[in-house]
């Protein structure tokens, strides 16, 4: 029998993505009809040739060893098609050809401890960045962020209980990962780096760390007769871009990097414009390993808009249409001078509104 002939390496780019698709997912591409909901965390596709597929959509940690993954592909290969693939969420999907075998997946899966859901209207997992694994200038770790929260979560995961999907996301510092969402997660640091001088002058490519600041607060200085550098703090928005170019610019600290909770980020739809996300919380506690503080005002959020939105509505078309002084109120959120726009652009984007004009 002939050697199986390998694909040629692809320099660029991905490799071909049809090679690891289910059979019936290539035989009907471009050619699904629609999609039906059977339960939580299960997706049926039917093609206009008739052929269905399903999906089975469970929870991952996130940030997984050998050991787990061989687990989900032991379950794969027993109760499943063979045929995986991960979503953005760090979800894992298997598709099988055969409804019969969906309900033997989904307790294989749940008694392993992956929970199944994450569909339609329901809290899916948090979108992040890999924190503390591999980024040069993480404030905290999004992975642990991530997994705390989502233990409080999983009833809201596992179910259909909100008004509509809630996408939430974390980022590990407050220049580089991140993404739009309902809910979101973010490190601010709320101090300047502090600089070891002894050390600049070795370690760092000072015109490249002074180049890397986005608001030039940053220049060339002699330190005890040794080149180093120094920090307008007047300028300072204490971003941390100086890290990773220069490790003795430290901008992590356990009191003063903190997280910050901001809402209502949304693509486009067919209701409605792109909106961008808005601060509601800001100097929460950076407190590993659980972030109880933080996860403590998401869900409260939660709460308060499956309690107060309508149907389909989500969070940022709830907040648009009950007010932004009435969420403080109903959330028992304190507003505070940091949640008023006084960027220097802020007086088109009050100008804007039907209250304010000058």
């Amino acid at each position: 029998m002939a050697a199986p002939e390998m694909r040629d390496p692809i320099e660029s780019g991905c490799p071909d993505g049809f090679q690891y698709m289910h059979p019936v997912m290539r035989r009907n591409y471009g050619l699904w009809a629609y999609h039906e909901d059977p339960r939580p965390g299960v997706l049926v596709h039917v093609s206009k040739t008739g052929e269905k597929i399903w999906t089975v959509r469970a929870g991952t940690q996130r940030i997984l060893d050998v050991f787990t993954l061989r687990k989900l592909m032991d379950i794969g290969d027993t109760y499943g098609d063979g045929y995986v693939h991960f979503t953005i969420r760090s979800n894992i999907e298997f598709q099988v050809a055969d409804g019969a075998k969906v309900e033997p997946l989904v307790k294989a899966l749940e008694d392993a401890g992956f929970p199944v859901g994450g569909t339609r209207n329901s809290v899916t997992s948090l979108s992040h960045t890999q924190g503390w694994l591999h980024c040069d200038i993480p404030g905290t770790d999004a992975s642990g962020v991530v997994k705390s929260m989502m233990d409080e979560l999983l009833p809201e995961f596992k179910a259909w209980n909100m008004p509509n999907r809630v996408h939430i996301t974390t980022s590990c510092c407050q220049i580089n990962c991140g993404g739009q969402g309902d809910i979101a997660i973010n490190v601010q640091h709320v101090k300047p780096p502090k600089i070891n001088h002894a050390l600049v002058g070795n370690v760092c490519e000072r015109p490249s760390v002074v180049a890397r600041c986005p608001v030039a607060a940053i220049r060339p200085a002699m330190v005890d007769g040794k080149p180093s550098l120094e920090v307008d703090e007047k300028k300072c928005i204490c971003c941390g871009a100086c890290y990773p170019p220069c490790p003795p610019m430290q901008i992590n600290d356990h009191q003063y990097t903190q997280l910050a909770i901001w809402i209502g980020g949304n693509h486009s739809n067919a209701r409605g414009k792109p909106t961008f996300q808005r601060l509601v919380a800001a100097g929460i506690p950076n407190n590993p390993p659980r972030w109880p503080e933080a996860t403590a005002i998401v869900k409260k959020i939660l709460e308060c808009y499956k309690a107060g939105a309508k149907d389909w509505e989500r969070i940022n078309e709830w907040v648009e249409r009950i007010g932004w002084p009435r969420f403080f109120e109903v959330t028992g959120l304190p507003f505070t001078k940091y949640h008023i726009d006084n960027w220097r652009g802020a007086r088109a984007n009050l100008n804007s509104s039907t209250h304010i004009r000058f």
